[in-house]
């Protein structure tokens, strides 16, 4: 059984609202996550011909990216204690990851571009994208627990 951490929850949530917001006002981008990630891989030419890496395009996409895996190590540095625990099969963990992903592309966005910032902006296309991967999400979590029994 997971953990009932309402503060925690209500406080990262608040973040990444917060960081959303921040994104948007100082770069007029949305911060869906997958677009973010995917775009550091991308040809870095801008419509101009230009360098996307010398006029900054590029830059503060890596910069959000490794934002997102350093806040956790510079946490635990200033001494919280932050647990992440992972059960199960680990190449089932790696496949379903790939699945998240595949599914990102293929829903054009992830949970933070379509169910954070998407939805904060009446998008219809962000609300039908969000039903489906909650639903999808629930259906699969019941499967596993009480189906299959995982």
């Amino acid at each position: 059984m997971t953990e009932f951490t309402p503060y925690a929850s209500l406080a990262g949530g608040v973040l990444i609202g917060l960081s959303t917001v921040i994104l948007l006002l100082a770069n007029g981008r949305i911060a869906g996550i997958s677009g973010i990630y995917s775009r550091l891989f991308e040809p870095g030419t801008l419509a101009n011909g230009k360098s996307a890496w010398v006029h900054g395009e590029k830059g503060w996409q890596l910069s959000f990216v490794v934002g997102i895996v350093l806040a956790p190590l510079l946490l635990m540095a200033a001494g919280f204690e932050i647990e992440q625990v992972f059960t199960g099969d680990l190449t089932l963990i790696a496949i379903a990851g790939a699945l998240v992903g595949f599914g990102s592309v293929f829903g054009s966005g992830c949970t933070s571009g379509h169910g954070v910032c998407g939805l904060s902006r009446l998008s219809v296309r962000s609300l039908a994208a969000t039903i489906t991967f909650m639903s999808v999400g629930i259906a699969v979590v019941f499967v596993l627990r009480h189906v299959v029994g995982g």
